[in-house]
């Protein structure tokens, strides 16, 4: 009985690319991803993995004007894989990985403000992400984000 609920650990371990200090294959982020929504253009660049870590960025522009930036980070922090963003020439803000799967990476920082919570999920030549946490009242927000592949 010991060795099946060991067993049964180390599969749902496995599985869920959390446990154990997995990392999971986040190549699938890797690209340049767009979406045009009231006027803004958000484009999110990710490099493809290298050493076991991925850079990204990103920005928000209405016209020739930049309304937002940040610069992103996944890479393995000692015996975990974390998320480090730092927008707007911030100090990074890290977001450990909670949860992956096939195509999709969920992490989260309970105790930043907002967001809390990051995810990307892959869908052929689109992008879904979301960020997510308590708006300034305290309830909960969150903004999704619908990329498609664009021209370099």
């Amino acid at each position: 009985m010991r060795r099946a609920k060991v067993v049964v650990g180390a599969a749902m371990a496995m599985w869920s690319g959390v446990a154990l200090g997995a990392t999971p294959d986040l190549g699938w982020l890797a690209g340049r991803w767009c979406e045009a929504r009231a006027g803004q253009l958000i484009e999110e660049t990710w490099l493809a993995p290298v050493g076991g870590a991925l850079i990204g960025m990103s920005r928000t522009t209405r016209g020739e004007a930049m309304q937002s930036f940040e610069f992103m980070r996944i890479a393995r922090d000692g015996a975990h894989t974390a998320m480090h963003v730092l927008p707007n020439g911030e100090a990074a803000t890290v977001f450990p990985m909670v949860a992956s799967g096939p195509g999709w990476v969920r992490f989260a920082n309970a105790a930043h403000d907002f967001p809390n919570t990051i995810e990307y999920r892959s869908k052929g030549e689109r992008l879904h992400a979301w960020i997510a946490g308590p708006d300034q009242e305290g309830k909960p927000m969150r903004i999704a984000f619908d990329y498609t592949r664009c021209a370099p």
